[in-house]
């Protein structure tokens, strides 16, 4: 097999910089004989039976098709021609070993690749993070400009703030709309697209800038009323190890939002996935994580493309959040469709604040927040709670959210995605009700699968109790209802009938009628449970060709 050189990146790139990309997608640093600051110019692939290559020198080589001690001819091979790093699945402990002390032997750095990464996404992830470490000074040319003032545009509205994006350069590469509360720095960021040279002076003799390149810590930066500049949070933006630029929220006419300081966060995090994506990448609605994302939840693709994107195990649990968004009723198609842009901007933006490898996808109208790894606890319920909060809010439109059970692996997150569609689909008929864990409406969730099964098999039903709804057909009454609610109180008269708002006396008669159309024991549990078995699924137009 012929290698596949990928367009070179500069010589300028070192191993250092690739290495904690790698490591964090189940790839493990096993050797590297050389150190780490060797170049690298690409990356190949190639297969066991290869000579050496003079194309390998200087290139990250991704050795498929073979394991172990199988693979020890062609890594020694490439390290030959001259490889930086190759990449291989090592087998088991013992032929590790060899195969470390082979790369020692011919000095190249080696990756061992765990067995549910896939050779795809480390290919993939290696590329894109060649590509984002070429952008150097051209970040601003490089990147993806709509991504980026959209997240401007959702920081400024959950923020109350003026939000902008440099590079490391100081160039503005996006910001958000401003009003009369901006200050003069401000104006003229955005007018000559840089930082001002005399306030870039003032932020790197203050220590800004040394503290933004340390990762995410957000740094407070005081107004200057003798240099006419409002307050200002800001934060770097990181990608393994590497300094991005920095993300900028000017204080405006009105104090910053609570909570700003974590929102600037995960912005931060959305911010470096878009420098780091490469241009003319995955398509302009959705970046890798959510199509991958999107795909596990639906089945569509393995657990271990998410994983191997996220830097998690694919044996490690998962909990999903679903939030349902619902229709206003009023505005068109258009309205529709920009609030659903938004809430998607905004659930991301907060996926990424409470957690790194959270990630988010619109599937068929809802939002879904995959959280790998932790548990569906109080502190994830409360996270929930407060984007609910913060979507009805901006969005003006009643927003549900579920949150599931945490699933034992990665891969069983589409049955995860399945149990929050059944929580959503409980609470529906309760807009007053903002969040639902599954434990708090076990109960509801485990009927409605059973009245599913009825509905999908209509010949499990009781006779007496259709004779009971065609009565109440001919006689225009409700004594499939009354009894529902009879049967639900555990036989509590006088409930049931300050519910129905009427007498005491009626509801005894209302029953008694019931008893005698349909002939049931009401003293026999097991012709109670089947009741309102037979009368809750007829009432919710589960049973086909039924209803009361």
């Amino acid at each position: 097999m012929d290698a596949h050189p990928h367009t070179a990146a500069p010589a300028g790139v070192l191993l250092r910089q690739l290495a904690p990309t790698l490591a964090g997608h189940l790839v493990d640093l096993l050797a590297a004989p050389r150190g780490l600051d060797r170049p690298l110019t690409g990356v190949v692939i190639a297969e066991p039976d290869d000579a050496p290559r003079p194309e390998h020198k200087d290139r990250l080589v991704l050795l498929v098709g073979a394991r172990g001690t199988g693979a020890l001819r062609a890594l020694i091979a490439a390290g030959r021609s001259g490889a930086t790093a190759v990449a291989l699945r090592t087998g088991r402990d013992d032929e590790r070993e060899a195969l470390r002390q082979a790369a020692v032997e011919c000095g190249t750095a080696l990756f061992g690749v765990r067995d549910q990464a896939r050779w795809e996404d480390i290919g993939t992830v290696a590329r894109a993070a060649l590509d984002a470490l070429d952008l150097g000074p051209d970040l601003a040319g490089r990147t993806r400009q709509g991504d980026l003032f959209s997240l401007a545009r959702t920081l400024a509205a959950l923020s109350g703030g003026a939000v902008s994006v440099e590079d490391p350069a100081n160039r503005v590469l996006a910001y958000s709309r401003s009003d009369d509360g901006v200050d003069e720095v401000r104006r003229l960021s955005i007018l000559g697209h840089a930082c001002p040279e005399n306030y870039l002076k003032v932020l790197r003799e203050a220590g800004v800038y040394e503290r933004l390149r340390g990762g995410e810590l957000v740094v407070d930066v005081p107004e200057r009323p003798d240099l006419g500049t409002r307050r200002r949070l800001a934060v770097g933006i990181t990608a393994g190890g590497r300094f991005l630029g920095t993300l900028w929220i000017q204080e405006s006419t009105g104090p910053l939002a609570p909570h700003t300081g974590q929102v600037l966060r995960g912005a931060a995090r959305l911010a470096a996935v878009a420098l780091l994506r490469p241009f003319g990448g995955p398509g302009s609605e959705n970046g890798l994580r959510e199509d991958l994302t999107a795909g596990l939840l639906s089945g569509r693709s393995p657990a271990a493309a998410l994983a191997g994107h996220l830097g998690v195990s694919v044996d490690c649990g998962a909990t999903v959040v679903a939030v349902e968004p619902h229709d206003p009723g009023h505005g068109d198609d258009r309205d529709t469709g920009l609030r659903g842009d938004r809430c998607a901007e905004i659930v991301a933006l907060h996926a990424a604040a409470h957690r790194r490898t959270a990630a988010s996808a619109r599937l068929d109208g809802r939002l879904y927040v995959l959280v790998p790894g932790g548990t569906a606890d109080r502190g994830l319920t409360a996270w929930t709670a407060d984007l609910v909060t913060t979507l009805r809010r901006h969005l003006g439109t009643p927003v549900q959210a579920a949150v599931t059970a945490t699933v034992p692996r990665l891969a069983d997150a589409p049955a995860a995605r399945t149990e929050a569609d059944r929580i959503l689909a409980v609470i529906a008929d309760d807009p007053g009700r903002q969040v639902a864990t599954y434990d708090s409406v076990r109960a509801a969730v485990l009927l409605n699968r059973i009245l599913d099964v009825l509905g999908d098999h209509p010949d499990i039903h009781d006779p007496a109790l259709d004779e009971l709804a065609a009565h109440d057909r001919r006689n225009r009454s409700d004594l499939c209802g009354s009894l529902l609610r009879y049967l639900d109180a555990f036989g509590d008269v006088k409930t049931v009938a300050r519910r129905l708002h009427i007498h005491p006396n009626t509801l005894r008669h209302r029953i008694r009628r019931a008893v005698a159309v349909t002939g049931i024991d009401l003293d026999d549990p097991q012709q109670r449970l089947v009741a309102q078995l037979h009368l809750r699924a007829a009432r919710t137009g589960r049973e086909h060709g039924r209803s009361v």
